[in-house]
């Protein structure tokens, strides 16, 4: 089974940009989508960005434009590039894997990182 570890999150003001990592290991990347979804207290997780085995990348209509989800094959590594962040990005970030293609439901992954923390100050 393929194992996910989030890495890169943090403390960082109103404009500014962080870029997580989900590295996997136990299988290659281009067997899964890889799909991030995000966490506030007291909420629901929620889907962010996803990219398919094939490349394709698939994003909630609240990141579009701010955040881009990218591969590195070579390091078996999935990034989450995040500019233009406000305090409504505040949460705990999750890398989740599926053998199917993207969607937005949780339920649909079948492995999952611990996640990380994203803070977002104004």
């Amino acid at each position: 089974q393929v194992q996910l570890v989030e890495s890169g999150g943090g403390l960082v003001q109103s404009g500014g940009s962080l870029r997580l990592s989900c590295a996997a290991s136990g299988g290659p990347l281009s067997m899964y989508t890889i799909g991030w979804f995000r966490q506030a207290p007291g909420k629901e997780r929620d889907f962010v960005a996803a990219i398919s085995r094939g490349g394709g990348n698939t994003y909630a209509d609240s990141v579009k434009g701010r955040f881009t989800v990218s591969s590195n094959a070579a390091v078996n590594t999935v990034y989450l590039q995040m500019n233009s962040l406000s305090p409504e990005d505040t949460a705990v970030y999750y890398c989740a894997s599926t053998y199917d293609g993207p969607s937005p439901y949780p339920r649909s992954y079948d492995y999952w990182g611990q996640g990380t923390q994203v803070t977002v100050s104004s």
